[in-house]
């Protein structure tokens, strides 16, 4: 494909990098951060990059994204996630709490409870929670990777010696077919644990992660019990079902009618929407119905 030679050299940029944000490349480029954005939007229409809130990412299904560069994603929207889930979360609960840089600013949003009990597989967690005298944080061993997540058989064991209140996950990428994916097939076994040994599991995905490819499936989205994210999935396909529709049109509706509430995040519980909806076909009609609507600002 033949590009404009700005554009294919925010695209080099880019791949070399995994993410860059458009205040760089704005600065780098010499242009306006909006000549930016409409570069970043062309290059996304035809896949050869991802669009993210403040930059531009190239997503590998075979190798994640660099820690540093995962933790200056989606920075703002992680952050209300967290405090949105933090509220979920009553004081002498006991957790799960697994890998990702999501995860880890929900660690810091829990700082302000009382009496948690943690148990993780993430050396960043245990290091942000362990500093409340209150709260005691039971650490997974096994390998630990250069990302500060531990893995391996020995994590799992540890994990499958418990049972807790709430698993908090994270996860790198929702499949259109509704597949949980990372990348790292050694994680996911420890994160199926969590699932496993947890009485409601509460899955954290900023938007970015809707359609993001990832090689290793954890399984599917009916296993988590409440997703918070910033924005719904895009719509069901035409082929989807009519209830499907109907019930999605009905979703939207509400959530305009919300625009302008407070910083909250969309908090879905899958559990209740099953049974009013029925729906099973579409992976997109638990997002049908929401507990809390969400709107930035």
């Amino acid at each position: 494909m033949n590009l404009p030679p700005r554009q294919q050299q925010i695209l080099e940029l880019v791949r070399e990098r995994g993410y860059v944000s458009i205040e760089e490349m704005a600065q780098l480029f010499v242009v306006t951060p909006q000549t930016i954005r409409r570069d970043i939007n062309q290059l996304a229409e035809v896949n050869l990059l991802r669009r993210y809130h403040g930059g531009a990412a190239y997503d590998s299904s075979i190798e994640n994204t660099a820690y540093a560069m995962r933790a200056d994603q989606m920075r703002d929207e992680k952050q209300r996630i967290a405090e949105a889930i933090a509220a979920q979360i009553p004081d002498h609960a006991s957790l799960f709490i697994n890998i990702g840089t999501t995860t880890e600013s929900i660690a810091r949003a829990l700082l302000n409870h009382n009496h948690l009990k943690i148990i993780t597989n993430n050396l960043h967690v245990a290091s942000i929670l362990s500093a409340k005298d209150d709260f005691e944080v039971l650490l997974a061993g096994g390998n630990v990777r250069r990302d500060g997540g531990v893995v391996g058989q020995a994590s799992v064991d540890f994990i499958n010696q418990f049972k807790v209140d709430f698993a908090l996950v994270g996860i790198s990428g929702i499949d259109e077919d509704g597949s949980l994916l990372d990348f790292d097939y050694q994680e996911v076994r420890v994160s199926q644990a969590i699932i496993a040994n947890a009485r409601q599991v509460i899955l954290a995905a900023d938007s970015s992660k809707f359609g993001r490819n990832a090689m290793v499936r954890l399984g599917s989205i009916s296993l988590i019990d409440c997703l918070v994210t910033d924005q719904p999935p895009s719509p069901p396909s035409p082929s989807c079902s009519t209830s499907t529709r109907s019930a999605w049109t009905w979703c939207s509706a509400i959530a305009a009618l919300a625009t302008g509430a407070a910083r909250m995040f969309i908090i879905f519980h899958l559990f209740v929407i099953r049974s009013v909806f029925s729906i099973e076909s579409d992976w997109r009609a638990p997002f049908c119905c929401a507990t809390i609507f969400a709107n930035e600002h």
